[in-house]
């Protein structure tokens, strides 16, 4: 029998503090130390659960990306038609960039690190096709394609802008791309 401490969460703590700590300082400021300290593990539990910093942050970003992936499928799931469907867009547009500002932050780290590191392109090519999925249940391919593009860029712009745009604007963009003929 073991009579150690055991802790069944501190792999899912060490992983939030990691997100936290990109969110605060960037992927350049992660380290072993200040995820251990962030999570108030031992530094010997970051070797233990991961086999590195990439390892790490992979699983990190994973994570990140299972949160989005599922505030899509809350919106997109509810959609009965088209017509509830592109409300369920526009919704998920203005959740996005209302929401946390960590989301907004990570998401940026994710695509910087997915720019210049090819084993981080695999992941979000996996959470873009995961989210394109999701969209599909309700828009042909092409279209689920240009929604994905057209609620991350929406998303960006409306978080940043000092006035963001208001739902109307949001409603006619999703309106054009899922009304448009196809060429």
């Amino acid at each position: 029998m073991a009579t150690g401490h055991t802790d069944p969460r501190r792999r899912e703590r060490i992983l939030a503090a990691t997100l936290d700590l990109i969110a605060d300082e960037g992927v350049a400021g992660v380290s072993h130390r200040k995820v251990a300290t962030r999570a108030g593990v031992p530094l010997g539990s970051m070797t233990y659960h991961f086999s590195g910093i990439d390892d790490l942050l992979r699983q990190a970003f994973t994570l990140f990306a299972d949160h989005i992936v599922a505030v899509f499928e809350q919106h997109l799931s509810r959609a009965g038609g088209p017509e509830e469907a592109r409300e369920a867009v526009t919704d998920l547009v203005h959740a996005l960039s209302e929401g946390p500002r960590r989301d907004l932050v990570l998401a940026q780290e994710l695509y910087t690190l997915a720019a210049r590191h090819p084993e981080y392109r695999q992941l979000t090519r996996e959470w873009t096709h995961r989210s394109r999925r999701l969209l599909e249940q309700h828009f042909d391919t092409d279209t689920a394609r240009q929604l994905d593009a057209l609620i991350e860029g929406l998303t960006l712009h409306r978080a940043l802008d000092d006035f963001p745009h208001d739902r109307e604007l949001t409603r006619a963009a999703v309106e054009r791309v899922t009304t448009a003929r196809q060429v």
